[in-house]
C-alpha cells in the first residue's frame, strides 16, 4: 500500500474527522467505517488495497472520539449501566449524529452519494445514514453487525466480559488487553497474526487513547433505537456479511439486518468471528466490489 496523507475534514457539529483516500478518485467511492473505540486501523491495508485493485476508490476514516478525529473531552464519561437500563440522559450522542458526521464528510470529500461499508457500529452508523439521508448512498454493506432489536445479535457472557472490561493502565497494558480481546471474540476458523495485532495496538494507542470516548460510543449505540422498522422501508442495495462464530455480535444480528433490508444478500461466513482476518480479505472484496458494479 502507497503512503496516503492523513487529511481532516470539517463535518459540522464541531466535529472533525481524520481519513485517508486510496486508488483514483474517478472509480466509484466506498467508505469504509469502523467500529465501536475502534480506529480506521482497523481496515487493514490488505483489504483496502485489495478492493483498490477492483477498481475501488477507498476512503477510511476515524470516527468522532477515536484516532485523529475530534475527541468530545468535554462530553464526559457517561454512565453506561443506567444508558443500558433505560436512563439514555448521560449519553451525549447518538448513532443519528455519527451519521450526520459520515455525511458531512461526504460534502467535504465532493461527494453526492457513495457505497457505504459499515464494520459492527460502523454498520449501525451505515444502516442510519441509510435511513436518514438515503439520496446520500449508492449500496449499503452491513459486515459483523446487527439491527438495534436487543432480541438479536447479543453477546456472548466471554465477550461481555471484554467490552466491559477496566480501561487500560499503560501502553502495554493496553495492548495486551487487544490481543486478549482477539483471542475471545476473533476468528477460530482462520490465522491470527499476533505480531501484525501487537504492531497495530500499539500505533492506535499512540494515534490516542480516549476510554472515556469508548464509553460515549457506547453509549450512544445503547441509546438509539431499534432501526428494524425503518431497514424495511429502504430500497438500496444491500449486502450482510456476518461470521458464523461472531461472539461479540451474535450471527442472530446479521440474520435479522438481512431479514429486515428487502434487498439484502446474506453472506454467512464459517470460522469468522468479530474481526477482518487475511483469510477473507478477497472474499470480503470481491463481495463488495461485486455490489457496487451491481448497483452501478
Amino acid at each position: 500500500m502507497s503512503t496516503t496523507e492523513i487529511r481532516r475534514a470539517d463535518v459540522g457539529q464541531g466535529v472533525e474527522l481524520a481519513y485517508e483516500a486510496f486508488g483514483d478518485p474517478v472509480d466509484p467511492a466506498v467508505l469504509l467505517m469502523m467500529g465501536l473505540g475502534t480506529q480506521m486501523l482497523a481496515w487493514p491495508d490488505g483489504l483496502v488495497d485489495a478492493l483498490v485493485a477492483r477498481g475501488l476508490w477507498v476512503v477510511r476514516f476515524d470516527n468522532r472520539d477515536v484516532g485523529l478525529s475530534t475527541h468530545l473531552h468535554d462530553a464526559g464519561t457517561p454512565d453506561v449501566m443506567a444508558v443500558a437500563g433505560g436512563d439514555t440522559s448521560s449519553a451525549p450522542y447518538r448513532l443519528t449524529d455519527m451519521a450526520r458526521d459520515t455525511v458531512g464528510l461526504l460534502d467535504a470529500l465532493g461527494l453526492g452519494r457513495a457505497h457505504l461499508v459499515g464494520a459492527s457500529m460502523g454498520g449501525m452508523i451505515a444502516q442510519t445514514v441509510a435511513i436518514e439521508h438515503p439520496e446520500r448512498v449508492l449500496s449499503l454493506t452491513s459486515i459483523m453487525s446487527t439491527t438495534g432489536d436487543r432480541a438479536v445479535g447479543a453477546p456472548s457472557q466471554e465477550a461481555l466480559a471484554v467490552l466491559f472490561s477496566p480501561a487500560a493502565r499503560s501502553r502495554e497494558e493496553a495492548i495486551e488487553r487487544t490481543l486478549q480481546g482477539v483471542r475471545v471474540i476473533g476468528s477460530p476458523g482462520f490465522e491470527t497474526d499476533e505480531d501484525a495485532m501487537r504492531a497495530r495496538a500499539a500505533e492506535s494507542y499512540d494515534r490516542a487513547f480516549d476510554p472515556a470516548g469508548v464509553a460515549r460510543h457506547l453509549a450512544a449505540v445503547m441509546a438509539s433505537e431499534d432501526r428494524t422498522p425503518a431497514l424495511r422501508r429502504l430500497d438500496v442495495p444491500a449486502l450482510v456479511i456476518h461470521g458464523a462464530a461472531d461472539k461479540l455480535v451474535d450471527p442472530s444480528g446479521g440474520r435479522a439486518t438481512a431479514g429486515a433490508l428487502p434487498s439484502a444478500e446474506l453472506v454467512m461466513i464459517d470460522g469468522m468471528g468479530h474481526d477482518l482476518p487475511a483469510g477473507v480479505w478477497n472474499q470480503l472484496a470481491d463481495r463488495i466490489a461485486g455490489l457496487v458494479r451491481s448497483a452501478a
